[in-house]
């Protein structure tokens, strides 16, 4: 009996202690909770919000075991990037309203303004009668300076769910015309996909921004020369890719880069009531869409540049500035890890490769072109493989696989995309190309799982003022939250 009671006692004392501690140290969850709806103290100034399109862990990682084979001849030497550096990490999960793999609109949507949406759906509700603010537009009602700088086109829809509310993110027409009307500062970076409309029947995009205020430039000179006097600007490169892009890292010479534009961005956005800059390295995605990992860690390379630009800021304004890095989901199902190289990787391969797939696909549509369905030898391509991909001892395998898709790249795109055994085996991509990057990647020991994108949780990096907010898993839906916080805007 006495047993049993001192048992007891100790028992009520561990409870005690148990509750006193809990009383000191909420659980996370709650105490993340108070945090987003505005207890945190201090405010940002300065907001960089950084969104690598598809970027995930598997981008991130190869990046810095490629930039490890750039600068060292120690085959395990690994090269962190800049961001993976900062205190405080987290991951959130990426899935849409009504699907648990999310497409760029969604997610887009998620991190711009706290909502979940239904995919395709941009800056509305699920029923599409409902517009959410974005955290950019509460910047701009604050008082704030805004800039939205991206590798692609401004009508995009990551750009796109910054400042406009669509029922689809096909409304290129109508996410151009939101963009002018609203009243940001800088816009940066790619071009339009329909300035005129659909038909090419409405009011050039570009002229209602000059009604409105803004400025465009076109020209290197002009934009390397934007300043905190310039007034509000629309900055497009003024050499363009596919699609009213830029260029992929990978392709470009002299053309102005991720960096230039954030640079310039800074210059201009900079006053005394601080500012919010969006930088998407949007070409990352489009890079994984074609499973093209050299491409892609080129671009994850000059996404991280971007982000230098953010950090020499950063080193002036330390107790006034927040910088947010992730990415708005995983593309391609990319991994480190192939069947044929099991447990060694050799990254020094893709060094190799010297073109995107969308240079080595013009080079292709003027091939077929100039030979003609059923005319292809494969030997007509063994120099240029060698030259630009390195791709100097093929298998009898690796030879009868480019043969194949040689063939299928010679008949018309059109009929091929039809065909779903093709899909799985190319995707929507020239079939030689992508057959190309797929041997090229296993003998490096990269592998690639999907055309599409994937569903799993992506990493959050954060440092500068609230930064520790970022720690955790938790949804997209929650970064736009906390960064909304520690602006000093109110979620709505």
């Amino acid at each position: 009996m006495f047993k049993k009671a001192r048992l007891l006692g100790a028992a009520t004392v561990a409870m005690i202690v148990i509750g006193l501690i809990f009383a000191a140290f909420p659980h996370p969850q709650e105490a993340m909770a108070g945090v987003d709806n505005g207890h945190y103290g201090k405010k940002a100034k300065y907001v960089f919000f950084f969104i690598g399109d598809g970027m995930g862990m598997p981008q991130i990682s190869s990046t810095e075991i490629f930039k490890g084979t750039l600068d060292s001849t120690n085959p395990m030497n690994k090269e962190k990037l800049n961001f993976a550096a900062f205190p405080y990490q987290g991951m959130q999960a990426t899935n849409s309203a009504n699907t648990f793999i999310t497409e760029s609109a969604a997610a887009g949507t998620a991190l711009a303004t706290g909502h979940k949406t239904n995919n395709d759906v941009l800056g509305m509700d699920p029923t599409k009668s409902v517009a959410f603010k974005s955290m950019a537009e509460m910047a701009k009602e604050k008082g704030m300076k805004v800039g939205i700088v991206t590798s692609v086109s401004l009508d995009h829809a990551t750009p796109g769910a910054f400042y406009a509310h669509q029922a689809t993110r096909k409304n290129y027409y109508e996410i151009g015309q939101a963009m002018v009307n609203s009243g940001f500062d800088y816009f940066a970076g790619g071009s339009l996909l329909a300035p005129d409309g659909a038909k090419k029947d409405k009011q050039n995009i570009f002229e209602l921004a000059k009604q409105n205020g803004y400025t465009v430039v076109n020209t290197k000179e002009d934009i390397l020369n934007l300043n905190a006097s310039s007034g509000k600007v629309i900055a497009i490169s003024p050499v363009l890719a596919g699609e009213e892009a830029l260029e992929y890292d990978i392709d470009r010479t002299s053309a102005l880069s991720l960096a230039d534009f954030t640079r310039q961005g800074i210059q201009l956005l900079d006053n005394p009531n601080g500012f919010f800059m969006m930088v998407e390295g949007g070409k990352v995605d489009w890079a994984c869409h074609a499973n093209d990992a050299a491409t892609t860690v080129r671009d994850m390379m000059s996404f991280e540049k971007a982000i230098g630009e953010a950090l020499k800021f950063y080193a002036q304004h330390p107790d006034e500035t927040l910088i947010v890095v992730t990415g708005d989901h995983e593309t391609g199902g990319m991994t480190i890890g192939f069947a044929g190289t099991e447990y060694q990787t050799f990254f020094n391969k893709v060094n190799k490769q010297k073109v995107s797939f969308e240079e080595f696909d013009k080079a292709i549509n003027g091939y077929r072109q100039m030979m003609g369905q059923g005319q292809a030898s494969l030997e007509d391509w063994l120099p240029y493989l060698a030259e630009k991909f390195g791709l100097t001892e093929l298998t009898d395998y690796d030879k009868s696989r480019l043969s194949d898709a040689l063939a299928a790249s010679m008949t018309d795109p059109k009929k091929r995309n039809h065909d779903p055994n093709s899909y799985l085996l190319y995707g929507s991509y020239e079939p030689f190309s992508v057959t190309v990057t797929h041997i090229l990647n296993q003998k490096a020991g990269i592998g690639w799982t999907t055309y599409a994108h994937t569903g799993v949780a992506i990493p959050v990096f954060a440092q500068g003022v609230g930064g520790e907010l970022f720690q955790g898993y938790y949804d997209n839906t929650d970064v736009a939250k906390k960064i909304m916080n520690i602006m000093g805007v109110q979620y709505q």
